[in-house]
């Protein structure tokens, strides 16, 4: 909330975010990020990838009532999805769809259409031990690539947190808040609209309120720009890296859009009250 707000424009004070700080918290998938073993930390963009599966019910569900195709993990009862992310920014940089579990063959075609969109490789690829990428042949095109394979350990919480994270956001804030679509190219639809959501409009604990964005294309961070201070007595030197938009207790209102229309993809804006 204090990251989205002061994107937005609004100065909040130490005290403030500090009671919401105190609020007891409950734990997110990926939050511990401590990869065990080998240790692999992204020095610069583009340095380390993540690369993961995940499957996303329709809104025909898993399961029928028909024995045996109880949870038949396939269209149109479900989508597998690919996704490429870049660890320094957490930027998405790529996904696939598939309507069954792909071969490891699909998704090195998935990482070289994203390789040859972004114009670059990584140094390292981590991903888990899923037959897609625990084989001789995803084995064989990191080589080829001269890119360095990093497995998460079985079993082992955060050892691919990073993409853990943005899976289970995907899921949280998107998935299962829209009837998820049984057609290809609307489901593609809604995972754009996601993705640009989440590159551009997301603030990142991570990444100290900015946007995957803002890092991956370098841009100064909405949240160091001027803001909003509506306590009238709040000292100029108080906070000398934030300049206050204005006089001090100013008005103003808070204005929400949404993202092609989409209620769970909020935009944040503060407009000065006339």
């Amino acid at each position: 909330m204090a990251d989205t707000l002061a994107r937005a424009g609004l100065h909040l004070g130490a005290t403030t975010v500090g009671r919401i700080l105190k609020e007891e918290r409950v734990p997110e998938p990926g939050d511990d990020e401590n990869i065990p073993g080998n240790v692999v930390t992204a020095k610069h963009l583009n340095h380390v990838w993540h690369v993961d599966l995940t499957v996303v019910p329709t809104s025909s569900g898993f399961w029928t009532p028909w024995s045996p195709f109880s949870l038949p993990q396939q269209w149109p009862f479900c989508w597998w999805v690919g996704v490429i992310l870049d660890h320094f920014s957490r930027s998405v940089l790529g996904f696939g769809v598939f309507k069954e579990i792909p071969s490891s063959a699909a998704m090195q075609s998935l990482l070289n259409r994203t390789i040859e969109k972004e114009s670059v490789k990584p140094k390292y690829m981590i991903c888990d031990k899923g037959k897609q990428f625990w084989c001789e042949s995803f084995k064989v095109w990191c080589e080829q690539n001269e890119i360095l394979p990093r497995f998460g350990a079985v079993g082992k919480k955060g050892s691919i947190a990073v993409i853990e994270r943005f899976i289970g956001s995907l899921k949280r804030e998107c998935m299962d808040v829209i009837m998820v679509p049984i057609r290809e190219e609307a489901f593609r639809r809604e995972l754009a609209l996601f993705s640009d959501w989440y590159n551009q409009h997301r603030p990142h604990s991570a990444l100290r309120g900015q946007t995957p964005t803002e890092i991956y294309g370098g841009l100064k961070p909405a949240s160091l720009r001027s803001r909003f201070e509506p306590r009238p007595r709040w000292p100029d030197d108080s906070s000398p890296k934030y300049l206050a938009s204005g006089e001090r207790g100013a008005t103003f209102r808070l204005e929400v859009s949404h993202l092609s229309g989409r209620r769970h993809l909020p935009i944040v804006a503060l407009k000065r009250a006339a």
